[in-house]
């Protein structure tokens, strides 16, 4: 994961450092959070390669966390992609009814357009499973990532309300006695 500083040294990104070094692309808020699991996932599913400099722009005009959204581009990865792939094509071939659309014109298909067009068609439909991948993840991690904050964020507050009732009640108590 690259640090602020190597982003700045970095000689593609020199025209637009001073763009990505902006300390509120770097703090984890409740906004920028969400946002740039989001636009990870987006990344992650909609580019094989080159998904972090994808993510890592994208993050700029949205005012997203640019460290977290780089680093959840890492849902595709070379261990991950051949269980993609094939998950793209399922969804892909589910979401345009491809089996039943096709029927009995698939055998035409390979017989008449001969390997090329059936590696067309596969192909066709994986990119398009991937784009449903794409857009899907990335409104689910939006919301995983915002209720998830949501319940950090209150689970603090609660600790601290009652470490403060437990001072509080200490200092009741060393008064009365």
């Amino acid at each position: 994961m690259p640090t602020r500083e190597e982003m700045a040294r970095n000689k593609y990104l020199k025209p637009i450092a001073h763009r990505f070094l902006t300390p509120e692309l770097w703090r984890f808020t409740r906004r920028s959070v969400p946002r740039g699991v989001a636009l990870g996932l987006f990344a992650a599913f909609i580019v094989p390669i080159g998904q972090i400099f994808l993510a890592a722009f994208l993050a700029l005009p949205a005012r997203a966390n640019v460290p977290l959204s780089a680093l959840v581009t890492f849902v595709t990865n070379p261990f991950t992609l051949p269980f993609w792939l094939i998950f793209a094509n399922k969804t892909g071939g589910f979401v345009l009814n491809i089996d039943r659309a096709m029927g009995a014109g698939a055998g035409h298909l390979a017989e008449d357009g001969g390997a090329l067009a059936r590696w067309l068609e596969v192909g066709g439909v994986t990119a398009f499973g991937f784009l449903v991948l794409a857009i899907v993840s990335a409104g689910a991690g939006y919301l995983v990532a915002s209720f998830t904050w949501r319940f950090v964020v209150a689970r603090r507050r609660r600790k601290r309300l009652v470490a403060m009732e437990k001072r509080l009640d200490e200092r009741m108590g060393e008064k009365g006695e």
